[in-house]
């Protein structure tokens, strides 16, 4: 099936979360199942679909996988966080259907699908903003620039102390908490603030289960970190989300300034890639029409940033054109 503009999706480790229960039996694909839908009704639609990526769209997916079994019992969805670029890597293998991407895919990711024949599309499905988080105690980073955030993570960095930052900040040691190098969150942040794509200093804790970072934060007084705003909504108590000044003032990380644009420089669109092969299959098109239709129930349960208006109706137009509507 030819597509229009391809892009490449993220994949899904067959080991992972596996989210029907109705379907349990482990982790392992059911090949004499997959892919053979034979029928447009809830009833009929059966098979696997493996996502893989983000740790980010990892839980818009596990929402939309969910609420999709629910009516279509028969359709094994498994949902895995290899990060953006682990996904991309496993779908450009061929081992994935489906690919989480907190980022656009880059040239050389796109490159490595067409050398292996792997068609895809990019749909957008959900909005989110960078959170820059402090822990709960620190009550004078209210708000930092984009230039001192800079100054904290450029590549030569050697600011350890928060004294450092911003002349009248306190004595108090600065420890930071981040994304793992195979994060799209990494990949974002260091752009938006840094101006490279991957341009970060080393000496700090990486990792792609934001999770770690949460604790990280909130269990040192000095503690700085960033990840999805869906983290810190779901942990405004262990950690406090920090105003950006991106040059127009500080504004804070919220739904609605994520969605009307004013949250900059770290604001972004969420997305999932598609194969080709995998959008022949019925179970697959019934899947990405409810992630679209029931995007606002999605993005509401999984705490994310809605589509827009203009959004919502391209991703529609993409997937009815992809349906063959």
């Amino acid at each position: 099936m030819p597509l229009a503009s391809p892009r490449p999706l993220l994949a899904l480790p067959l080991a992972l979360t596996l989210l029907a229960t109705a379907c349990g039996g482990g982790g392992e694909r059911d090949d004499a199942g997959a892919g053979t839908g034979s029928g447009s009704t809830a009833g009929e639609l059966s098979g696997d679909i493996r996502i893989d990526g983000s740790s980010t769209v990892a839980p818009l997916s596990t929402v939309a996988a969910e609420l999709f079994q629910e009516e279509h019992p028969n359709v094994r969805v498994t949902v895995g966080t290899s990060g953006t670029g682990g996904g991309f890597e496993k779908f450009c293998n061929g081992e994935t259907d489906i690919s989480d991407a907190s980022r656009p895919i880059k040239d050389d990711e796109v490159a490595a699908c067409e050398a292996a024949g792997i068609d895809f599309e990019e749909i957008t499905v959900a909005n989110d903003g960078l959170s820059v988080v402090v822990n709960p105690q620190n009550d004078w980073a209210e708000c930092l620039t984009v230039e001192e955030l800079n100054a904290i993570w450029a590549p030569d960095s050697t600011v350890n102390n928060w004294s450092q930052v911003r002349p009248g900040f306190p004595d108090v040691p600065l420890q930071l908490f981040g994304a793992g190098t195979d994060s799209g969150t990494f990949d974002y942040f260091t752009e938006a603030i840094n101006g490279e794509e991957g341009a970060s200093r080393a000496d700090y804790a990486q990792t792609e289960d934001d999770n770690i970072t949460v604790q990280g934060v909130s269990g040192t007084p000095g503690g700085l970190g960033y990840f999805g705003l869906s983290y810190l909504e779901e942990n405004a108590g262990a950690v406090k989300g920090v105003a950006i000044d991106g040059g127009d003032g500080c504004v804070q990380p919220t739904t609605e300034t994520v969605q009307s644009g004013e949250y900059q420089p770290l604001g972004r669109e969420l997305f999932v890639y598609p194969s080709g092969e995998a959008l022949e299959r019925p179970e697959v098109i019934a899947f990405l029409e409810f992630y679209i239709e029931e995007s606002d129930a999605i993005t509401e349960q999984a705490l994310f940033v809605p589509l827009t208006g203009e959004q919502r109706a391209e991703a529609q137009a993409k997937v009815d054109s992809l349906a063959g509507a």
